[in-house]
């Protein structure tokens, strides 16, 4: 069989399995979990990948992931990695349908939390199971070896533990066979069905800050007796908001405070504040000194109301690389996917994806699939349609997608991975040499 009529058979395997992807993307979206509890999510995902008659599913792996393998029936030595996220958020679901999450989770650090699906990861889940279900019926015409990656924890495990993509590697996951590609897609409010690539950085880096101001308690009567942390934590607030003059602002950074937590009641002066924030960055150089400029900023505002602060670094993430070369390399893929006019060259953003680790590893792609009531305006911005559902971003509790889209991410996963292992979405570096063997590939620069 040709290629032509193999990527025919795809779509239409892809269009035979799409009733059960949205059913499944119902049903996680209905009974979401948090990051590294994601048991019932895991249990789902085994369960079919186990029922499809893999070659193998491992689970457990850095908590609740999971990793389907397919060896193909031709011979071929590729190793495609597709990868999905499984965690939800703490988030409300307000989107609006009638398979809303009403769940909360009052065991988790920090809560009791209302949890959703507002970043879409239901969708890259159930995606991915269709990609599963329709890779497994052609295995035997398949020249080399599919991962389906479930990674949990995309989104943070609680500061206390580990957990996602990086957990995922140190954990083994991919030792063997190690991946000569890895793929994947984010949903995003974008016009359903388009297709968002960017050269360079697709995501930013990210690190999670934790910000302790501490001073000495005292009774709200008589202040002068200890030392207040609330005005020091309010200066360090202010300061933050200077942090991006004292960077080039041709590459952006942010640094955001998103919770305050203290300890105490209206008449006590409390002893700590603690500050929880994120630092992100387009360029991954630029993170040292942000961070180097935010500890000065922390330690020297405290001092000035005489108290003091300490500032750590939690959870880097790298960011998401695109490579011109894989960029070249997955574009005929993706338009005959998407269609021509349905691929487009997106610009940055200081979201951040820990797939990061991954692709940085192992080379591939990564891209954006949009699922919202959208067009593009005469400059490729994405605006909302008469009468539509509006743009709603990521991690907004209104947040919603098309279920219409999900078929396009399964052809999409499953063109990637049957061209990658024919050898038609490669790049020079994944080239096989004359002695047949393909070479080691090092990390790419995080540096559009």
């Amino acid at each position: 069989m040709g290629s032509e009529a193999m990527h025919e058979e795809l779509d239409a395997r892809a269009a035979g399995v799409a009733e059960r992807v949205v059913a499944w993307r119902h049903h996680l979206h209905r009974y979401p979990e948090l990051s590294n509890r994601e048991v019932n999510t895991a249990r789902l995902v085994a369960d079919h990948l186990s029922a499809l008659g893999l070659d193998e599913v491992r689970t457990g792996i850095a908590g609740h992931g999971v990793v389907g393998v397919l060896r193909g029936g031709a011979a071929g030595e590729r190793v495609v990695a597709l990868r999905a996220d499984t965690d939800a958020l703490p988030v409300r679901d307000l989107c609006g349908a009638d398979f809303a999450s009403e769940v909360v989770d009052a065991d988790y650090p920090g809560g009791p939390f209302p949890v959703s699906h507002a970043c879409g990861h239901d969708c890259h889940t159930a995606m991915l199971l269709g990609a599963a279900t329709v890779l497994s019926e052609v295995r035997d015409r398949l020249p080399g070896t599919v991962l389906f990656v479930f990674q949990p924890a995309e989104e943070g495990p609680p500061v206390t533990e580990e957990g996602g993509a990086r957990a995922m590697v140190e954990a083994g996951a991919f030792a063997g066979p190690v991946p000569t590609m890895v793929f994947g897609m984010h949903v995003t409010p974008y016009p359903k069905g388009y297709v968002g690539y960017r050269i360079g950085n697709q995501y930013g880096a990210s690190v999670l800050v934790r910000i302790v101001v501490t001073g000495r308690q005292t009774h709200g009567s008589t202040p002068w007796q200890g030392v207040d942390p609330m005005p020091a934590a309010g200066a360090i607030l202010t300061g933050i908001g200077q942090l991006y003059r004292q960077v080039s602002a041709f590459d952006p950074v942010t640094v955001s405070i998103g919770h305050v937590e203290d300890v105490g009641r209206f008449n006590i002066v409390g002893e700590t504040v603690t500050l929880w924030g994120t630092i992100r960055t387009a360029v991954e150089s630029d993170m040292a000194e942000v961070r180097r400029r935010l500890t000065t900023l922390v330690e020297h505002s405290a001092a000035a109301y005489g108290a003091t602060a300490a500032a750590e670094y939690l959870q880097p993430v790298p960011p998401v690389h695109n490579s011109g070369s894989w960029v070249a390399a997955g574009l005929p893929t993706f338009r005959r996917v998407a269609g021509e006019g349905r691929v487009v060259e997106t610009g940055g953003t200081l979201g951040y994806d820990d797939v990061s680790e991954f692709v940085r590893r192992f080379g591939g792609l990564y891209v954006t699939l949009g699922v919202q009531d959208a067009a593009l305006d005469a400059l490729g911005r994405p605006v909302p349609v008469e009468g539509g559902r509006g743009l709603v971003t990521n991690h907004n509790p209104g947040f919603y997608a098309d279920d219409s889209v999900l078929v396009t991410g399964v052809r999409l996963h499953a063109h990637v991975a049957y061209d990658h292992l024919r050898g038609a979405l490669v790049t020079r570096e994944e080239t096989p040499d004359a002695g047949g063997t393909l070479p080691v590939r090092r990390p790419t620069s995080g540096r559009p």
